[in-house]
Formats: C-alpha cells, structure tokens, sequence
C-alpha cells in the first residue's frame, strides 16, 4: 500500500496542563481517525482491484474451466453406463439424478447449452422449459417486492425477462410518478417560527463550515504560492505543494488541508489544542461530511463485489478478505479437480462404480433449496 508522508492531525492537551479535552476537541480526533482508516481503506481497494482481476482470470478461470471439461467427460460415463445391464432399476435411478444435476449446474452456471439434450434426455422436462418457468417465478416475486419496496405500480405488460429489464421498467415508473407528483397542485403549509429559526441556523452552519476551509486554504496560499519564491528549488517544492492543496480544496478535504499545514509547519499540536470550540464545531461539521463520503465509496466498491459473489448486503467485506476468499476458491478448485480426476480413473471400472452408487443417496429437497433456485438459479461463482 502506498504509504502517506502527512502527519497526524490530533488535538492533545499540554503536558503541563491536567486539563481534560472538551466535547467538540474529542469529536474531532475522533473525526480525524475514522477518516484517516476509511482513506487507508479506500487506497486498499484501489489497489487490490486490478490483481483481484487479473488472478481471477489467469488463475480461478481457467481452473474452473479444466473443472468443468472433468464434469463433462463424468456425464458422459454416466450416459454410457446408464445402458449398461449391470446397473439395475434403482441404480438407474441414481445415475438420471447426477447427470441431471451435473448437467444442468453446467447450463445455468456455465452456459453449456450443448448438454440440453443429455439434460433432457433423463429428466422429466425440458430445460428450457423449466428455465422460462423459474424465471417467469423469479420475475414475479422481484415485481411484487419492486411494488412493495416503491410503492409503485408496474402494471402488467412489464418485460420480466431480466433483471435489467425489470430494473429499466421500475425507474421509468418511478420517474413517471415523480412527475405526476411535481405536476399536482400542492398546498404548502405555512413555516411555523420554530422551523424558519432551524433553517436560518442550518445555512449559517453551513457557510460558517465552507469560510472555515477558505480560511485554512487561504492561509496555505498565503505561504505556498510560488510566483514570489525566487529560488528555483524552493519554488519547485512549493509548486508541488500548491497542487496538492488545490486538489484537497477542490474537494472539500479539510483533514489534508490541516495535514499540509502541520506539514510545512505552519501550525503545531499546540496551535490545534487552541483552536476554539466555536470553530471546532464547524471543522467538525466538514469533517462528518467527508467521513461520509469515504464511507460511501468504500461501502459502494464492496457492494460490487459482493453483488457478484452472490453475498449478502449486510456482511463486512475487506479487500484482504476478498483476497483470502479467492484463494480459497482457487485452492478449492485444485482439489475438486484432483478429486474428479480420481473417481474418473477408478469409475472406468462399472463394477466400482457400481459399488459406489450402492451407497449414494438422492439428496432431498427442501423448501429452502427451491427458494434459492427461484432467486439465484442455484448460481454461486464461488465455493464459500
């Protein structure tokens, strides 16, 4: 990870003084540490997204393909064996249950269409037509949740064939209803004093917060600015610094405007421990909305990949974490692969294969299993 050369900005009380900080100084260290780990973690993602990538397609990829090529060879022993007189009615049984199985996560998953007419030569209906079926399930129950979620009506002519259709159909909906709303005549109720004395003291707030950064910048412009430094290598080194509050100015980053001052020296711990806490308020204002904004953007880049790995919202999910699961998944693999190469040297033999199967069970379904299927179509990228 990039290491960063600014100091930490943190209020601490004097030696000489016993003096505890104040309400306003606490929030502000604490202010200052949150946004300095959302930044640490923030630059983490951004560097673990492109090797997460790159190991998923020159590592994970293909294994998952070399897994699938043992898959394919394993129902076509098992179509072979299936003719076979050794294997009696309720062996029979067993071996249309693991072609279907494997042959059918095969299609879903991978898109191996070329097994739908093993897939449907031993189950009880046609692929697609149990696809079209689920999928007609699955857009059904998305719609309803849609219209509870939005309180929107989708109406029926909706095209449930994708989520991106459906997802397409809900905002022209939404905006529509929005429309309709900022159309219709509405009769605003009249302020009461309390509520224009709350507001009056947001928008001062507000601008107190914005002319404190203009403050902190001005200051650092004040020193930095180059055009009257005449020697070459110092106009240089504050050129670089220039740009650097610039670019933290332009985006409202408060804390690095602070860094920089301590930085250059231009203020100390000392000076921040003096700073009022009538002006803290408002640096703690600033430095709550740039909490958050970090936060987003950390929160929205985990999403994604939690989206694709089919995980729930609710779970932490941290680049190291996303690195570890994606070792595991390759290692997974690697077994799986050796695991299958095995059975496929030994099934060669029906009698062994036989002696296997006499032991397999048919898995029950649950009400669990089918609820999954309906959503996710039993589709997990990843092994967790």
């Amino acid at each position: 990870m990039a290491q960063s050369n600014s100091k930490t900005v943190r209020i601490t009380p004097k030696k000489a003084e016993k003096k505890p900080l104040s309400t306003a100084q606490k929030q502000f260290n604490s202010l200052t540490k949150k946004i300095d780990q959302e930044k640490k973690l923030l630059i983490e993602w951004k560097e673990t997204i492109a090797p997460y990538h790159q190991q998923v397609e020159q590592e994970f990829e293909p294994l998952q393909e070399s897994l699938n090529d043992y898959k394919l060879q394993w129902v076509q022993l098992l179509d072979k064996f299936y003719d076979m007189p050794l294997f009696k009615k309720t062996d029979k049984q067993k071996i249309k249950h693991l072609i279907c199985e494997i042959s059918g996560g095969l299609i879903a998953d991978f898109d191996k269409d070329e097994l739908k007419p093993l897939f449907n030569k031993y189950s009880d209906d046609d692929y697609d037509t149990i696809d079209q079926e689920l999928d007609s399930a699955a857009g059904d129950m998305m719609k309803m949740i849609a219209e509870n979620m939005f309180n929107v009506d989708l109406g029926d002519d909706i095209d449930l064939s994708s989520p991106e259709k459906l997802h397409a159909h809900l905002q022209q909906k939404l905006s529509e209803q929005q429309e309709a709303q900022a159309k219709a005549p509405v009769k605003e109720r009249k302020k009461t004093k309390k509520q224009l004395e709350k507001e009056a003291r947001q928008q001062e707030e507000e601008a107190l917060a914005s002319k404190s950064v203009q403050e902190v910048y001005r200051k650092l412009v004040a020193v930095l600015h180059p055009d009257r430094e005449p020697d070459e290598q110092e106009r240089e080194r504050k050129t670089e610094l220039m740009q650097r509050v610039n670019t933290a100015y332009g985006k409202k980053d408060l804390l690095q405007l602070l860094e920089l001052q301590l930085e250059i020296e231009q203020i100390d711990p000392t000076h921040l421990s003096q700073i009022a806490d009538s002006r803290l308020k408002y640096f703690n204002k600033v430095l709550k909305e740039q909490l958050a904004e970090l936060e987003q953007e950390n929160d929205q880049i985990a999403a994604m990949f939690k989206m694709n790995l089919d995980m729930p919202f609710y779970v932490r999910l941290s680049p190291k974490q996303l690195m570890l699961m994606l070792k595991n998944d390759i290692r997974a693999l690697q077994e799986n692969i050796k695991a299958v190469q095995n059975e496929l040297e030994i099934f060669q033999n029906p009698a062994e294969f036989k002696a296997w199967l006499k032991n397999y069970k048919i898995p029950k379904r649950t009400a669990r299993d089918d609820l999954d299927d309906l959503l996710f179509g039993g589709m997990m990228p990843f092994d967790f």
